[in-house]
Order: C-alpha cells, then sequence, then structure tokens
C-alpha cells in the first residue's frame, strides 16, 4: 500500500486505522477526507498525511483528486449517531457518500472497504450470521443495508473488483472521546465510575452485547484490503456480554465496587437485546481471528485511559 485514502480519518474507528496505517506503512502517501461533523481533529496527532475536509457525499472526487489512482479505499465516513433520526440526511449523506466513493474507484477498480454495521441484522436474538436478511430498525440501520445493497450490485457487475463490507459491532476504544454520549458504553460506564457515581444501565442489566476492542476492528479492516474477494464480514469478538459483567470488568480495573443503578429503556421499540458476530467467516476466508477478548480489551483501555489521565 503506497496510495492510501481514508473517508471518516478524523473520527473514532477512522483515526485508529490511519494511525495504524500510517505505522505499517510509513512510507505511504495517506490522504484522509473528513468534514469533522463526527471527529476531531485532536485525533490525528502525530499524522503526516493530507487532509481534505469535506463532505463525501458532496465532494466532486474527480475535480479534488483528478486521475490521481490509489491502491485501496477505506470508507469510515457515516452519519454514526443511531439517535439521529432524520431519514432524509440519514440516508443521503450515508448512501450517496459511498455512491460517490464507487463511482471514483470504479474506472481503477480500487479495492474499497467499508464501513457497514450489525444494526442491519435488526433487533434480534442469538448469533448474528453474515447471510441473515436485513431487518433494520431505524435509519442508520437501513442507510448501512443500502451500502451493502450497492456493494453488492457493483461486485456482481464487476467480479475482479474487490469491495468489502465489515458489519462492526459495538466498538470501542481509545480515540472516541470526542464522540462524548455518542461513544461507547464501556466509556460511558467507565466516566460514571470514575466521578465515583453508580454506572446506570438499563433495566436489569442482562441485555448482551459484543463489544469488539478497537485494535481487533482495526487489524480487521486492514486484512479486508487483501480479501480474495467481493462480501460482508462480521467484524466482532464472537463473544456477547452482559452490561453488568461489563461493570464487574470495571470494577475490577478500577478498584471499585459500585453497584449498577437501572432504569427503563426509552429506546425499546429499535432496542437490539442482543448482538453477537458468527466470526466464522473471518476466520475462514480472511484468516482472522480477534486477538482481544472483552476483559483484556477492557484492561488495555482503561489503562489507556488511566495514563491520559496522568499526563493531563
Amino acid at each position: 500500500m503506497r496510495n492510501i485514502l481514508i473517508t471518516g480519518g478524523a473520527g473514532f474507528i477512522g483515526s485508529n486505522l490511519t494511525a495504524e496505517l500510517q505505522t505499517r506503512y510509513p512510507e505511504a502517501r495517506i490522504v484522509v477526507v473528513d468534514d469533522f461533523r463526527s471527529g476531531d481533529f485532536k485525533n490525528f496527532r502525530g499524522f503526516r498525511g493530507d487532509v481534505v475536509a469535506a463532505d463525501v457525499s458532496r465532494l466532486d472526487w474527480n475535480a479534488q483528486f483528478g486521475d490521481r489512482v490509489f491502491d485501496v479505499i477505506f470508507h469510515e465516513a457515516s452519519i454514526t449517531d443511531t439517535t439521529v433520526h432524520d431519514q432524509f440526511l440519514q440516508t443521503h449523506d450515508n448512501v450517496e457518500g459511498f455512491r460517490r466513493v464507487l463511482a471514483f474507484a470504479a474506472p481503477h477498480q480500487t479495492p474499497v472497504v467499508y464501513a457497514s454495521s450489525a444494526a442491519t441484522y435488526g433487533v434480534c436474538s442469538g448469533i448474528q450470521h453474515e447471510d441473515q436478511p436485513p431487518a433494520p430498525a431505524n435509519v442508520y440501520a437501513f442507510s448501512k443495508v443500502q451500502l451493502d445493497n450497492l456493494a453488492r450490485e457493483h461486485a456482481t457487475k464487476n467480479p475482479s473488483w474487490r469491495i468489502v463490507g465489515l458489519r462492526y459491532f459495538n466498538v470501542y476504544g481509545p480515540r472516541e472521546v470526542h464522540k462524548k454520549a455518542a461513544a461507547s458504553m464501556i466509556y460511558q460506564l467507565y466516566l460514571q465510575m470514575k466521578a465515583g457515581r453508580r454506572p446506570r444501565v438499563f433495566r436489569s442489566g442482562e441485555q448482551r452485547r459484543d463489544f469488539v476492542y478497537v485494535k481487533d476492528v482495526v487489524a480487521l479492516t486492514i486484512r479486508a484490503a487483501t480479501a480474495p474477494h467481493s462480501g460482508v464480514f462480521n467484524c466482532g469478538s464472537g463473544v456477547a456480554v452482559s452490561f453488568n459483567e461489563v461493570i464487574a470488568e470495571l470494577n475490577r480495573c478500577l478498584g471499585t465496587s459500585l453497584e449498577p443503578e437501572y432504569m427503563d429503556n426509552p429506546y425499546a421499540h429499535f432496542y437490539q437485546p442482543h448482538t453477537q458476530a458468527d466470526m466464522s467467516r473471518a476466520a475462514a476466508e480472511l484468516d482472522f481471528r480477534p486477538g482481544w477478548t472483552p476483559a483484556t480489551g477492557i484492561a488495555d483501555y482503561v489503562a489507556t485511559l488511566e495514563g491520559a489521565a496522568s499526563v493531563r
């Protein structure tokens, strides 16, 4: 990878991806396109590449980059706040942004790795498999289904072109602080407990989530760039843990013994009670297996947060 384009590189996953690619490929020319709606310039600390401040759904890609050819495009740009219910805004910006990326990549069939979402599975229980029919329960998930549809259409017409989607599950880790209320529940609970408050979760705290550490997400995202063919892959830890278990782990890491405070769920009509990624396709086709368990990931993340706090 000598020439790399990353959309959404100022965001949570995008900035972790950008930093890791710069480490792995120090001689590569890396370009980030981001409109900073859900990103932060602070996430670019140490970045040596180029930043184009633009909305991917409105950018004139050919005018911006001319005949420049990239080796790979990582498409992470998206409205990521699932509580944004403006249907036009979510659908237009997420879908049209991807459509423009594909149009720009098409002439040279530049490999594209894009961010899909486990939200496409909808409100269901058990383990989620890539072949399950989509059942989006909110417009964010609906927009991600459209990305998968677009990718499949282009890949079917162009079998030699690699377009790979990753259905990210519940990602947590460094560089998400700027997301504030939209940051991971692990980070939200950490903040509450660090302040000495009882952690608040929906009643009765037994909802289970596949929390995947961002370091594994980045590793699989980079691996997907060399996938043997187009397709969609789950990106999770493969393990579902309850919020009560997360709180117990945070208590261990922080040396506290705070009991959960339970509250009613105002989002019950589209809230996923259980997420768990079937990671067998990623193992078989990409030779990828998560390296971080929920316990080791949370411990590493807390150590990072505590280290950042001591520096401040």
